[in-house]
């Protein structure tokens, strides 16, 4: 099946694909046969025989609420090869046990802790780096980084492996770009998992780790592979996402300096900076659901085993929804967006990923001022499914 992309000019999809969402769109009504994704390079063997695309937000929405319809175990043939059993993939009650049981990692009591003890510090430790320089690469230097130190922290990692965590987790995260070094990757991190569960089962400690090793589904503890698949999981999850979309909300602003004007003047704008950021540039445009049975979505009929791309960037942009989609606009009243996804797969560290995303912004406030986008090499947000900045060079004065 040829892919409706193919139709466009993939570089300029690569860099603004809102175009080509709005247009499916308004010619589909929101689900049409085909996908949001280049396929141009995947076999032809490889490509699903019944493939559709949900693009209005309703649709979108249908489909992450509806899991007895549209259920996740696309995974286990995607990037669970790599991660293993997770609860990415898991449905019904052994999806909610399991989900009930991470989830305690993330309660709020813990963000409370964490955002003074861990976030904050390592925040302020990135600009200290750079803060009497006068310029920086806010995606190199910052963005990038502080996601990685803080989930490193977090987990209870030494200070002195994360080098080779990092290393580690983008060859994972970069699956599909090359199979071995990611199955080596994956390997790697099981071994080196396994290492601190059987350390905290010696010594318990308050980390994540060492919540999973404590933690009991109806009266047994997690398995070693459940607490190492999460963790695993909590790589691509925690990481890559928070440091895109970190990174999109900072070109947002610095685009709209009005804007970013305002957020300095009344930090109260920041919450909602954040989430029109999240709306209007999503860091992951498009996840993909099964087809469990037969069924119609926003009036298609949908075959059983079809697989659907859920494009939540263009239901995050759908003007039923919105006026003005497309405009980055701060003060908009506010209308829940759906990058977290919806139902009993919303993301479990949207909380934690809000909070990172808080107080990156605040330190970066507070420490420096006059900050100032140096745009000769052209920076722009940039890619599908993934999307966040090529760089953010900027100028400033330290306060």
């Amino acid at each position: 099946m040829a892919s409706p992309v193919q139709d466009f000019d993939l570089d300029e999809l690569l860099r603004d694909p809102y175009p080509f969402f709005a247009r499916k769109r308004r010619e589909s009504g929101g689900v049409f046969r085909g996908s949001v994704l280049d396929l141009s390079k995947t076999p032809e063997q490889l490509i699903p025989e019944h493939l559709y695309a949900a693009v209005s937000f309703d649709a979108v929405n249908r489909v992450f609420r509806d899991s007895d319809t549209f259920n996740s175990q696309i995974y286990d043939s995607t990037i669970g090869l790599f991660l293993g059993p997770t609860i990415l993939a898991m449905e019904g009650r052994k999806h909610w046990q399991h989900r009930h049981l991470v989830s305690a990692a993330f309660k709020s009591k813990s963000l409370l802790r964490w955002e003074p003890e861990i976030v904050r510090p390592v925040v302020n430790a990135l600009i200290d780096e750079f803060v009497d320089r006068g310029r920086a690469d806010l995606v190199r230097e910052f963005t990038f980084e502080f996601p990685t130190r803080v989930i490193t922290r977090l987990l209870g990692l030494p200070e002195e492996d994360l080098p080779w965590f990092r290393k580690r987790a983008v060859e994972l995260i970069s699956y599909a770009v090359d199979y071995q070094r990611a199955f080596e990757a994956s390997a790697a991190l099981k071994d080196y998992f396994l290492q601190q569960i059987e350390l905290r089962r010696s010594q318990p400690t308050d980390d994540i780790i060492g919540d999973l090793v404590d933690a009991e589904i109806d009266g047994e503890k997690l398995t070693d592979e459940a607490i190492y698949s999460f963790l695993r999981l909590l790589l691509p999850a925690g990481l890559e996402t928070t440091y895109r979309s970190s990174g999109n909300l900072l070109f947002l602003l610095l685009t709209h300096p009005e804007q970013f004007a305002a957020v300095q003047a009344d930090r109260s704008l920041i919450a909602p900076a954040i989430e029109e950021g999240l709306r209007f540039e999503t860091p992951l445009t498009t996840v993909q659901r099964y087809a469990a049975k037969d069924t119609e979505l926003a009036g298609v009929p949908i075959p059983a085993g079809a697989v659907i791309d859920v494009c939540i960037g263009a239901a995050n942009r759908d003007p039923a929804r919105w006026e003005r989609p497309d405009e980055f606009d701060i003060h908009r009243e506010r209308t829940p967006h759906i990058s977290f996804a919806a139902g009993e797969h919303t993301c479990m560290g949207l909380h934690l990923a809000r909070m990172e995303t808080r107080v990156a912004l605040e330190c970066l406030l507070d420490r420096l001022t006059d900050i100032r986008l140096i745009t000769d090499e052209d920076p722009h947000i940039h890619g599908q499914p993934f999307r966040s900045p090529t760089a953010l060079p900027v100028t400033f004065e330290p306060r």
